[in-house]
């Protein structure tokens, strides 16, 4: 079994796309790392996700908008042999993107970034109450970085 690199934007987007959960991994200006699953929505090398207007997570963001964000799937066991526990290794695909949080405060650009999120989730076209658009934090990340590995990945035979 072998780790793969992957370059390519569609297999990146493909992904991306097969998550159901990201993990957003922030670090305060002291250095303490604080991780946590999101909902998102992806478009156009762009990560959309929401929160609450307060909390953790902003007021971290307020002071380092630098984030990491990874996303993993097509979990599964393997191994080369099943006697020796060190051939045994976790199969998965995953893609990591490096970016700063920015946070969208118009109304009708909120709106857009919501339906970017639900559109992860579901077809089905949804529409929002006014205090719920306003009360929600919508934070964008563009990648400026990004790498793609596949884990696990069997030698090809000749």
């Amino acid at each position: 079994m072998k780790t793969l690199v992957h370059t390519e934007k569609e297999h990146i987007e493909e992904i991306i796309r097969s998550c159901d959960v990201c993990f957003v991994g922030l670090a305060d200006t002291d250095g303490t790392p604080y991780v946590i699953p999101m909902n998102f929505g992806y478009q156009n090398g762009v990560i959309y996700l929401h929160s609450a207007q307060e909390g953790r997570s902003i007021s971290i963001l307020e002071r380092n908008p630098k984030v990491c964000v990874t996303f993993s799937t097509d979990h599964d066991l393997v191994f080369q042999h099943p006697e020796v526990a060190c051939s045994y290794r976790m199969r998965s695909k995953s893609v990591i993107g490096w970016g700063e949080v920015r946070f969208e405060e118009d109304f009708d650009k909120k709106t857009e970034a919501l339906n970017i999120i639900m559109k992860q989730y579901s077809d089905k076209e949804f529409r929002y109450s006014d205090p719920a658009v306003k009360n929600v934090k919508i934070w964008l990340v563009d990648l400026d970085e990004v790498t793609c590995k596949e884990f696990g990945a069997p030698h090809k035979k000749y």
